[in-house]
């Protein structure tokens, strides 16, 4: 559980669960699908990623690394999405989400986390975002002197200005992702859900990365299981009010 202590300290006096998201963001699609699966009433704090409405000194001081999504409970601010999955899910237990097997669930959460920087950024940067949200050199001014986070500053310096990302960082983007992908559809295999018969967290940490991924053109034709598993979620009000309701096709983002 990532919790942070703000220097905005405006948000430490909300009351209830209030969730700053972005539409297109596949980590606001997990947290508000979990929200939804629990029947939690929340606050919506929409944050438009394509007007960089993240990039400024009252966003930053809620959380530090400038990202979406944030869960602020009670005043007490949550980020990092699959944490705030987890939380939710031991927080408010029914109905739960949570693997007979929860040690191997949680490999499958720790590895969406661990391929979110060097693989899924790239590969939807590269193919499709980049372009849309270049920021102006006064932007990038600021966003380089808000932005402690090392990781994230190498990541976007990649694409800063103009620049493209290289074929090397693009190809290896896309080796992570197929090998993740092929973890996935062999996992699948003679499955409904990840983790077997039941929906779990697995499932709603995995389902925004395909969506997303599919949209920006990465083939699921070799993926027989996976095109299979995701087509069961068009029956799933958690999909379609958490992801669809705000981004009906990422490919025409």
């Amino acid at each position: 559980m990532v919790v942070i202590v703000p220097t905005n300290k405006s948000v430490e006096s909300l009351e209830g669960l209030h969730l700053y998201h972005g539409a297109i963001s596949n980590c606001s699609m997990r947290v508000r699908m979990t929200l939804i699966e629990k029947g939690l009433d929340w606050t919506s704090h929409h944050i438009d990623l394509k007007k960089k409405e993240n990039i400024t000194d009252d966003y930053f001081g809620i959380n530090p690394n400038g990202l979406v999504p944030t869960l602020i409970d009670n005043g007490v601010v949550h980020i990092e999405s699959n944490d705030i999955i987890d939380y939710l899910d031991e927080t408010y237990p029914e109905p739960s989400l949570r693997a007979a097997d929860n040690d191997e669930m949680m490999e499958w959460l720790h590895l969406a986390a661990a391929i979110h920087v060097p693989a899924c950024k790239p590969y939807v940067y590269a193919t499709k975002i980049a372009a849309k949200i270049k920021k102006t050199a006064e932007e990038q001014d600021k966003y380089d002197t808000l932005q402690k986070n090392e990781e994230l500053k190498k990541f976007h310096s990649k694409h800063a200005g103009g620049n493209a990302f290289s074929t090397s960082d693009f190809d290896k983007a896309k080796a992570i992702l197929g090998a993740c992908f092929t973890k996935l559809e062999v996992t699948l295999e003679g499955r409904d859900w990840i983790m077997g018969d039941q929906f779990t967290l697995a499932d709603i940490s995995w389902i925004p990365l395909f969506f997303v991924i599919d949209g920006c053109g990465f083939s699921f034709e070799p993926y027989p299981n996976i095109r299979r598993w995701a087509a069961a979620f068009d029956g799933k009000d958690s999909y379609q009010q958490g992801v669809l309701q705000w981004c009906p096709d990422f490919s025409k983002v």
